[in-house]
């Protein structure tokens, strides 16, 4: 399995330490889309859309990779990513683990924003862990819904 990985100035260094225990903690492959130094000045979706766009790519592939994407808070790097074809971006920035785990055994996230300006290192390792960690149910009335999307 695949973990792309984008970022601007405001998640930068959430992502570079999610990255590190991704690499040596988990052993995962890791494809960083940027930003791959802090610019303070950059402009999130140029770092987001190639994370969204590869997720989506490997998906229409056959390919279950996944993207995690940073910002202050996520929401923006979420719309952003949302707009591709193929892409379920979750947001999360604090609050019950629970809204993780039923992005993924509901909606089937193939992504997750994460926002770096609420999230601890330690919580943002453990929700990242459970976003691998959890499967989609496949149950027919998740399936149904995704379907219409």
């Amino acid at each position: 399995m695949k973990i792309y990985l984008g970022s601007d100035h405001a998640g930068f260094a959430l992502k570079e330490y999610v990255k590190q225990i991704l690499h040596e903690e988990m052993t995962y492959d890791i494809e960083d889309k940027g930003a791959l130094s802090f610019d303070a000045v950059d402009d999130y979706p140029d770092h987001i859309m190639p994370v969204a766009l590869a997720v989506a790519k490997d998906r229409a592939m056959g390919e279950e990779n996944f993207g995690f994407i940073f910002g202050k808070t996520g929401q923006g790097e979420a719309m952003v990513a949302n707009r591709v074809k193929g892409v379920r971006c979750a947001v999360y920035y604090g609050g019950s683990q629970e809204i993780v785990t039923l992005s993924r055994t509901h909606n089937d996230a193939n992504m997750l924003s994460l926002g770096g300006q609420f999230l601890s290192d330690e919580a943002a390792r453990d929700i990242v862990k459970i976003f691998l960690e959890t499967i989609f149910s496949c149950e027919e009335r998740h399936v149904r819904r995704i379907g219409k999307f």
